[in-house]
């Protein structure tokens, strides 16, 4: 069996085998072990040592992250898989679906805001009197400040 091989099939990896060969850096890996995105467990020796699927979770991280989904997001969206193991193929279809809806929810918001750019900066100010949202009368000011109408 090759090194390599082998080394997946034991449940000892080290964090410089799991940054290797996930792509991510150590400093990140110890990131994501305080935010609970994934775990680890320590030798005799009080190092930290990985469970091969740490690297699907691993992925599995990366990808959403690449569809802008947050770390917290992240995190509670794994959080429901039952005792919170690394995500199968069945459980990425469930996991992708919810973040579907989620990207399809930010596109609208970025399309609405592209359609409001160049009338408004979306502040909610009073100088702009050619503003298609003016803020007449400060009426904004009275429940909340900075750029609140973006978010309508």
């Amino acid at each position: 069996m090759p090194i390599d091989q082998k080394k997946l099939t034991d449940a000892n990896l080290t964090v410089g085998y799991v940054a290797k060969r996930s792509g991510v850096k150590v400093s990140t890996l110890h990131f994501y072990e305080t935010r609970e995105l994934i775990r680890s467990w320590r030798n005799n020796g009080n190092q930290r040592r990985y469970k091969p699927d740490v690297l699907r979770r691993l992925a599995v991280i990366k990808a959403a992250q690449a569809m802008g989904i947050t770390l917290d997001e992240i995190k509670n969206t794994l959080a429901t898989l039952p005792d919170s193991r690394t995500p199968t193929k069945q459980d990425w279809s469930a996991l992708s679906k919810r973040w579907q809806a989620q990207l399809d929810e930010r596109i609208a918001y970025m399309q609405r805001l592209r359609d409001k750019v160049d009338g408004c900066i979306g502040c909610g100010c009073l100088s702009l009197k050619s503003c298609p949202i003016y803020n007449k009368d400060d009426h904004l000011g009275h429940k909340e400040s900075g750029a609140v109408l973006l978010n309508s």
